[in-house]
C-alpha cells in the first residue's frame, strides 16, 4: 500500500495541513508504553535513561564547581562577552559590574545604610513604642484623661453599689417588721 517514507509524509501533511484553526505539533504523536510492555521489558524508553541523566547531572555539577573555583581576575579576562561587547571596548561609567562576594570576603562588622523610607519607618515605630510606654505609665495627656474617666466611673459604681446595699437593707428591714 504505502511505503514507510510516504506514510510519514502523509502523516506530517495531515497533522500540519487542513486541521482547522490549530496546527498540530511537528514532533508527531507521542508513544506511551503500555503496562504489558513495561512488565515484559519491551518499552521504547531505554533502560539506561536514569544512568545517563545522573551522568549528565554530575557533569553539570563539575562544570559549576570549576567555574566557582576560578578567580575574579581570570573571570574578567577570560569571560565570554555577549553581543558586541567582545568586539568593542565600552567605557560606560553607569555600567554596574556584578560583584560576586565569597563568604570569607564579607565584612560582618559593616552595617548597610538604610534608605529614607526604611529610616522613617523605624523612627515611626520607635516613636509609637515610646508613646505606648508613656501611656502605660500615665504620663501622656490622653492617659491622664482616661484615668480621670476611670476614677469617675469607679466612684459612680461604688455609689450605685452603696445605694443597692441600702435599698436591700431597707427591704429586709420592712420584711422583718411585717413579720412581727
Amino acid at each position: 500500500m504505502w511505503k514507510k517514507s510516504e506514510a510519514k509524509y502523509l502523516l506530517f501533511w495531515f497533522i500540519e495541513m487542513g486541521r482547522g484553526k490549530f496546527k498540530g505539533k511537528p514532533t508527531g504523536q507521542r508513544q506511551f508504553s503500555t503496562p504489558e510492555q513495561m512488565l515484559a521489558g519491551t518499552s521504547t524508553r531505554p533502560r539506561t535513561f536514569k544512568r545517563e541523566e545522573a551522568a549528565y547531572e554530575e557533569e553539570k555539577r563539575e562544570e559549576e564547581s570549576e567555574e566557582e573555583s576560578e578567580e575574579e581576575s581570570e573571570d574578567d579576562s577570560d569571560q565570554k562577552r555577549k553581543g558586541t561587547q567582545g568586539v568593542i571596548q565600552i567605557e560606560n561609567p553607569n555600567l554596574v559590574k556584578a560583584k560576586n562576594l565569597k563568604a570569607r570576603d564579607i565584612d560582618t562588622g559593616k552595617t548597610t545604610e538604610l534608605s529614607r523610607r526604611e529610616r522613617e519607618e523605624l523612627e515611626k515605630q520607635r516613636a509609637h513604642e515610646r508613646y505606648m510606654r508613656l501611656q502605660e505609665q500615665g504620663k501622656t495627656e490622653q492617659a491622664r484623661k482616661d484615668l480621670e474617666r476611670l476614677s469617675l466611673i469607679r466612684q459612680q459604681r461604688e455609689e450605685a453599689a452603696r445605694k443597692r446595699d441600702e435599698e436591700k437593707a431597707a427591704k429586709e428591714q420592712k420584711k422583718a417588721e411585717a413579720r412581727k
